[in-house]
């Protein structure tokens, strides 16, 4: 069975612990290939390593081979190492344990990186030809680890793993952009401001995607510019079931739709579309807690060439300097590569990510989260700062859920 899809969409399992466990014999045993020669001497493996491969019957994956946590580098340095790059970009990890030792300091901290960043895991207790050590597997289960008993060298437990693994492996569907949210026969009034930096007879990546998924719901899709909300609502025969508008644009179009009528941005949905909405909610609470002198980061995942009066690097920065009353130190960068000294930033304001897929938005939301730093994007951030959160959450639960859990005072 052959599988178009690309690496980069393909489900990545990282293979990770301390050096001289057993990674690479772990990953030549599960290929049933020799993948990488392993070598016993510790910390041969200094660059990850990825390897594509069939799962049957789950289909290509690819295994990464990873520097050990040991190393100089180690996800404790609170930067954004080769260590914490590899475990963020992972849909699931297999962490490999030496039978005849207890788990150390950075085990166990590597254990509580992968639940923080909600990756799921298996533990592989390997070596076990030379005994193993019962105070480990004591510290596994009060860890609340699944663990699994191989010997690499002597091929035992492997296929037992395997299986276990496969079995594990997360599920990989489409989220939906708005289609769960509306159905047949709703309205939905799309009211899109025209934008000096959209070329003549186009319309934004979010817009398109939203009106095509819209459409394959048989839902109902008018579509105004955003001064002409009122009169088109005013035209319809009922209140329309959501009103999606541009987060510049949600002031105006608040104040021109009835209460009762469900409301959010685009850039929302495509925050809930290609990353962790919940936690970007979160990060809302760090832009009231601003200090002069802070170090802001904003993020762009594409090149674009910035515009007179850019959002990115003129409006953004003005906006946030303008609620806090802050002197803030902002930082702008593009491209796909955070600075290794992400930590020293107070918060992260982040693009859409619809120029990238929702894998490379987890990896880099998954980077913060490593290191502390909590995120925002771009839409998020424009609404709340025009007072329109939480009512352009009000369609999504755990939105909503989260902002009051935060902000309940």
């Amino acid at each position: 069975m052959l599988s178009s899809t690309s690496k980069t969409e393909q489900l990545h399992i990282a293979i990770v612990g301390k050096r001289n466990t057993g990674k690479t014999s772990l990953i030549n045993a599960l290929t049933r290939e020799d993948f990488s020669i392993a070598d016993e001497v510790p910390g041969t493996t200094i660059d990850p390593v990825k390897k594509s491969t069939e799962f049957l019957p789950y289909g290509q994956v690819v295994l990464i081979d990873t520097v050990g946590i040991d190393h100089v580098e180690v996800p404790g340095e609170k930067r954004i190492t080769q260590i914490i790059k590899t475990i963020s970009y992972a849909d699931f990890a297999v962490v490999v344990v030496d039978a005849c030792c207890k788990m150390s300091a950075e085990e166990i901290d590597l254990l509580q990186y992968l639940e923080k960043i909600s990756v799921p895991f298996l533990v592989a207790v390997n070596k076990i030809e030379f005994g193993v050590n019962t105070d480990l597997l004591s510290q596994i289960r009060s860890l609340g680890a699944v663990h699994f008993e191989v010997s690499c060298k002597e091929k035992v437990g492997l296929e037992t793993l395997k299986k276990k693994l496969i079995r594990s492996l997360p599920v990989q569907n489409e989220k939906p952009i708005i289609s769960n949210l509306v159905g047949q026969g709703d309205v939905v009034v799309l009211a899109i401001p025209i934008e000096n930096n959209v070329p003549k007879g186009k319309l934004v990546l979010p817009q398109i995607q939203i009106i095509r998924d819209a459409l394959d719901e048989d839902t109902i899709v008018v579509i105004v510019k955003d001064k002409e909300i009122k009169s088109a609502i005013a035209n319809l025969k009922l209140l329309p079931d959501l009103v999606v508008t541009d987060s510049q644009a949600v002031t105006k179009v608040l104040a021109d739709i009835p209460e009762e009528v469900p409301l959010t941005t685009f850039s929302i949905l495509m925050a809930r579309l290609k990353g962790d909405l919940p936690f970007y909610i979160k990060g809302l609470q760090r832009v009231e807690e601003l200090n002069n002198g802070d170090k802001v980061l904003i993020s762009e995942a594409c090149s674009n060439h910035p515009q007179q009066d850019d959002i990115v690097s003129v409006k953004i920065p003005g906006w946030l300097k303008k609620h806090t009353g802050k002197d803030l130190k902002i930082v702008r960068i593009q491209g796909q590569d955070f600075p290794e000294n992400l930590s020293e930033f107070s918060l992260l304001v982040h693009c859409s990510g619809c120029m990238i897929t929702r894998k490379q938005m987890l990896v880099r939301t998954n980077q913060a989260k490593l290191v502390d730093i909590p995120v925002v994007n771009y839409g998020v951030l424009i609404s709340y700062m025009n007072g329109a959160i939480p009512r352009a959450l009000l369609p999504f639960k755990e939105a909503v859920y989260e902002w009051e859990r935060n902000h309940h005072n």
